[in-house]
């Protein structure tokens, strides 16, 4: 099973919202077309920043099924009430021709079991044989998956090929330490923006799935160019790409939050993005105080990259 879907930069898409909040999938395509034009190697749709609670499973669907034929390559959220539901999701995207699997624990019901978590994420998996998955841990679904359970899993079903770590630091380097670190084989993908430079650089991961990525593409490639030079050896990479993460951390600490669509898409629509915009229930917005910090927070950034990114050592890395 070819694991290379999980390797470099994936942004996670955000569902934009047409004037009556229905998903907008023309501007979603067209906002993957530009990401993949600049330099990403994929996208995921349909994870949380897809809103996919939000979503009935048939319009996520249409959104997998749209990126695909728009030649996207895709890896597609399986978050769900229920195993069936998730599994569908899965068989739909083998189906169509998406690209790889994010698997997400079962949800509210018996979530806290390892005997149900066991054979929802065999269901799922077993739905679509032949695309490589991952694991998503999160602390926000309530359930994470330590290494005996992981392997229990892999050793039936091969096309579990990773895990995608959204616990924060010490999280990512159990997973690189317990489960990834096992066999090349193995793909470990970052999953929270905050925690980029010490992924690439202390837990070898292949890659991250980013949210911060969706506003900044160019400056997160940029990241992962120095984290990767920097893992090959080069000093001169190292601080910078340590000076660079340290300057995105405020902007990149939304990603692990419970507001973060609506921080990411504020953003968007403050870089001239109108389609992001609107959100899927009318009452979901930021308060004036957290449209004024981040506003503040990202013109302080961009100030600061503007000066930073002039340097001759830190434009020889960038994307």
């Amino acid at each position: 099973m070819k694991a290379d879907i999980f390797s470099g930069t994936i942004p996670a898409l955000m569902t934009p919202c047409k004037a009556d909040r229905s998903p907008d999938f023309d501007a979603l395509v067209a906002k993957a077309k530009e990401l993949v034009g600049l330099g990403m190697s994929a996208v995921v749709y349909c994870g949380s920043m897809g809103d996919w609670p939000l979503l009935s499973t048939e319009q996520r669907m249409e959104g997998v099924e749209r990126l695909v034929k728009a030649g996207i390559k895709v890896v597609v959220g399986t978050g769900a009430v229920n195993t069936v539901t998730a599994a569908a999701i899965a068989a739909h995207a083998e189906k169509v021709g998406a690209h790889g699997l994010m698997v997400i624990p079962r949800l509210l019901s018996r979530g806290t079991v390892v005997a149900a978590q066991k054979a929802h994420f065999k269901a799922v998996l077993s739905a679509a044989p032949k695309l490589p998955a991952v694991i998503y841990n999160s602390p926000y679904y309530g359930y994470s998956t330590k290494a005996e359970l992981f392997f229990q899993i892999r050793a039936e079903h091969p096309n579990l090929v990773g895990f995608k770590e959204f616990g924060g630091y010490a999280d990512l380097s159990y997973a690189a330490e317990a489960i990834t670190g096992a066999s090349p084989d193995l793909k470990l993908m970052i999953g929270v923006d905050t925690a980029v430079y010490h992924g690439y650089i202390n837990c070898n991961a292949d890659g991250a799935i980013t949210g911060i990525g969706n506003v900044l593409p160019r400056e997160v490639l940029h990241l992962t160019a120095l984290c990767l030079a920097a893992r090959a050896g080069d000093a001169e990479a190292r601080r910078l790409a340590y000076e660079l993460d340290q300057a995105m951390q405020v902007l990149s600490e939304v990603d692990a939050g419970p507001d973060l669509v609506l921080f990411f898409k504020h953003m968007l629509v403050l870089r001239g993005e109108k389609a992001f915009a609107l959100h899927f229930n009318e009452a979901d917005a930021l308060s004036a105080s957290q449209k004024g910090f981040i506003e503040a927070q990202l013109k302080m950034f961009d100030a600061w990259y503007a000066d930073w990114s002039k340097q001759p050592v830190a434009r020889k890395y960038a994307a």
